[in-house]
């Protein structure tokens, strides 16, 4: 596995090495500390996993999250300072498959890329219980309750399990039905949730507390 690390301080870039070791025997990494570092870098097809940081030198914003998803097709997690739940629900809605706090222990850390290299999408236990933006009250709440009551128990169970990045095969297996029945439910869900895939899939579910009880992943 190539994993490009994406970030400007070189002290935090050699410690995720040594993190990654306990992810998977014989990574390779490539480095950049600035944007133009990893756009240019010219074997993009070889690149697994990219890690940013969200506040790189050059850009602004999710500037350097939008450039990375148009030139690669690779999982970009942002790894960052960041916790605002804003912040991190915006960048898996600009396209990041996770969302690390740099204040995360080790252990969260590979249990998150774990998540992400399984599929999965990754957030914060604080951001999944954040109240802030609550869809507890009012119009956010009556539509909640609406998506709600258009999915069955089984599709939530689909659902619920596609987040924690399992795929299909296991999810039937640990459900006891027919893989192309999962299919049938994600694509349901998908319809009810107005998305296209899981990534969307999961945004949705966090911004309206759908699966806040259920979505943890272990971490």
């Amino acid at each position: 596995m190539r994993v490009f690390l994406v970030d400007d301080h070189q002290l935090f870039r050699s410690g995720l090495r040594l993190l990654l070791s306990n992810l998977q025997k014989g990574i390779l990494f490539e480095e950049a500390c600035h944007c133009d570092g990893v756009l240019n870098f010219e074997n993009k097809d070889d690149i697994d996993l990219i890690l940013l940081d969200l506040y790189i030198p050059g850009t602004t914003g999710f500037e350097a999250l939008n450039k990375i998803k148009e030139h690669y097709h690779c999982s970009v997690v942002v790894l960052s300072s960041e916790d605002n739940p804003r912040i991190i629900r915006d960048s898996i809605a600009q396209g990041a498959a996770g969302f690390i706090p740099k204040s995360s222990s080790p252990e969260v850390l590979i249990a998150a890329l774990q998540l992400v290299l399984a599929n999965g999408v990754y957030l914060p236990p604080h951001v999944l219980s954040d109240k802030s933006e609550s869809s507890d009250s009012g119009e956010s709440g009556r539509f909640r309750d609406t998506i709600l009551n258009q999915l069955s128990k089984r599709q939530l169970d689909v659902l619920t399990k596609a987040s924690q990045g399992k795929s299909n095969k296991i999810i039937a297996r640990e459900l006891h039905i027919a893989e192309g029945t999962v299919k049938a439910h994600l694509s349901a869900c998908y319809r009810v949730l107005e998305v296209d895939n899981r990534t969307e899939a999961v945004y949705a579910t966090v911004s309206m507390g759908l699966l806040s009880d259920t979505y943890r992943a272990g971490v």
